[in-house]
């Protein structure tokens, strides 16, 4: 099932970040960006590679005005611990989401629910709480989240221009596309 164009469900959830429990909901995805990364679990091996690469861009995409929350269905004493012990997760400064209920992995449809775990899902949610990109991984392949920047600001640019939209391989700055029957055939 496709979540593009969709809102976010309500949702509660405690969360680690920073040295402190807290808790997040729906409510914190709108009035910015957002990206939301599902992870299978925590102390495992190509998760920390996805979040740590996602924490050397956390830099640019807080430029950009994103929020970040990487959510699996550990707990958030699970992160904690993670934090404390594994030194690329001890780099994270953006909110880790415990999602031990699984409410919040079958809303975003990323649970395995023959593992009961979160499959490698990213969801791009503009300030309204709308669901803009997703991106679904076979558990094996990692996330590069330079792709994920470049993404984000299509989607920004798109938000801020309405009629354009951005072509295959676009960047900052590059030339957009206004649809119309003049360029019917013609790309």
């Amino acid at each position: 099932m496709s979540l593009i164009g969709k809102e976010v469900q309500a949702f509660t959830a405690n969360a680690y970040k920073n040295g402190d429990f807290i808790t997040v909901s729906d409510a914190n995805f709108k009035g910015q960006w957002s990206v939301v990364c599902f992870y299978p679990a925590d102390f495992t091996f190509v998760c920390p590679t996805e979040l740590e690469d996602l924490q050397n861009e956390y830099a640019t995409l807080k430029d950009l005005g994103v929020e970040v929350y990487s959510v699996s269905t550990d707990t958030h004493f699970t992160h904690k611990a993670w934090h404390d012990n594994s030194p690329a997760i001890g780099k994270i400064k953006y909110t880790m989401i415990g999602d031990p209920s699984q409410r919040l992995t079958r809303a975003f449809d990323v649970l395995d629910e023959e593992e009961g775990l979160a499959q490698r899902g990213t969801f791009i949610i503009d300030p309204d709480g709308i669901v803009q990109a997703m991106e679904i991984n076979a558990d094996g392949i990692g996330r590069d989240a330079s792709t994920l920047v470049n993404k984000i600001k299509a989607a920004q640019y798109v938000r801020n221009n309405p009629g354009e939209v951005c072509p295959a391989k676009w960047q900052e700055g590059s030339e957009t596309l206004k649809p119309s029957l003049d360029l019917v055939g013609k790309i």
